[in-house]
């Protein structure tokens, strides 16, 4: 399948697992009242699609009802086996599809135990023969696995032309935390022994963003060379319901709607029972000295901005090279689900340029 436009291009399963239903918002109104501790009740707004977002993202938003609060709250599983459920469902993805939409090869295999998939594009950039880029795949630390953890592998692969490896980390219910920690520790202590750490990209989107700090974390408390960059895209870097965005994007980001619903029922399952503001679940917590160079991204509609702009400030504070793009209109992972749009070719043409500027 050639991939030609943001409405012919196969969707994220993200967006599949997370878009509940949907609603038309009702009549604004005018009400607005301070709370106790600081907090306003301002009522219900009309929020017009942004002038500043590109025509693709802002016909993709007026093609879709305004997210509905109150039912994405009660669409959640009740049970291991209605999380299993949904997990095998978010795990289908057409490999062979992905290859030929995104001109890679991708070959499925195991490495210390962990199932991998490795993903060759067409053609490998100069800059990058000998770096590869190491991918860790979002849905909640719950959801989208298997094939389907391929797909955003695939587009920074080819972009950037650089060789990729994803790592179909363990998931809750059936392995918690630390499961997903050990399994990407265990990849990259492999690759240390046939690559230097300095030539090596890691990242991914969502809570592979954030899978992907808590790791960088693991690696220096372990006493391993840091990777050469990270890619964070909107990382689910607290799991906690603290960040600001939570509370004002609550019901404008189409993707994730609510923390009150999947969001705070996977980051329970996920942590199972350990202190969220552990920096190996909730990565935000933790000290960044000596963290290597890395990319943020989320946008102005994400409920997870906050959670991305504490993570820069964090990184600057300790003097880490940290770059932070916020894309207007953007809702969570729009990137991964609008490719085509010029936010997305943006967001990879800049990805790109990251990993050339830093891998070693």
């Amino acid at each position: 399948m050639k991939i030609s436009s943001p409405r012919t291009l196969p969707v994220v399963p993200l967006a599949l697992s997370l878009a509940l239903a949907f609603t038309v918002a009702g009549a604004p109104a005018a009400a607005q009242e301070t709370g106790s501790e600081g907090s306003w009740s301002i009522g219900e707004r009309v929020v017009p699609a942004p002038a500043g977002a590109s025509d693709a993202l802002r016909s993709a938003l007026a093609a879709t009802p305004a997210p509905n609060v109150a039912a994405s709250k009660q669409q959640t599983p009740q049970s291991d086996e209605q999380w299993l459920v949904m997990q095998k469902a978010t795990a289908n993805a057409n490999l062979d599809q992905i290859a030929s939409g995104f001109g890679v090869s991708i070959e499925k295999g195991e490495v210390e135990g962990v199932t991998v998939y490795t993903v060759t594009p067409e053609k490998v950039h100069p800059r990058h023969a000998d770096h590869l880029f190491l991918h860790v795949h979002g849905g909640g630390y719950v959801l989208n696995g298997g094939d389907a953890s391929v797909t955003e592998t695939a587009m920074v692969a080819s972009r950037a032309g650089i060789m990729a490896l994803s790592v179909d980390y363990r998931m809750p219910p059936e392995h918690p935390f630390p499961a997903a920690v050990e399994d990407v520790v265990s990849v990259y202590r492999h690759l240390l022994e046939s690559r230097s750490a300095k030539s090596i990209a890691i990242g991914g989107t969502s809570a592979g963003g954030g899978l992907s700090l808590a790791a960088v974390h693991r690696f220096i408390a372990l006493g391993l060379d840091v990777p050469g960059a990270i890619y964070a895209g909107t990382p689910w870097a607290d799991l906690t319901k603290t960040s600001d965005s939570l509370f004002t994007n609550e019901g404008l980001d189409r993707i994730l709607v609510t923390y009150d619903g999947f969001l705070g029922a996977a980051a329970r399952l996920y942590a199972d029972g350990h202190d969220m503001k552990d920096p190996l679940i909730s990565p935000v917590y933790g000290d960044f000295e000596g963290f290597p160079p890395t990319y943020l991204i989320t946008g102005t509609r994400d409920m997870f901005l906050s959670d991305t702009a504490r993570t820069h400030r964090k990184l600057r504070a300790a003097g880490v090279v940290a770059d932070l793009h916020v894309y207007e209109g953007v809702a969570h992972a729009d990137y991964l689900i609008l490719v085509g749009s010029p936010e997305s070719e943006d967001v990879f043409a800049e990805v790109s340029a990251f990993f050339k500027a830093h891998l070693e």
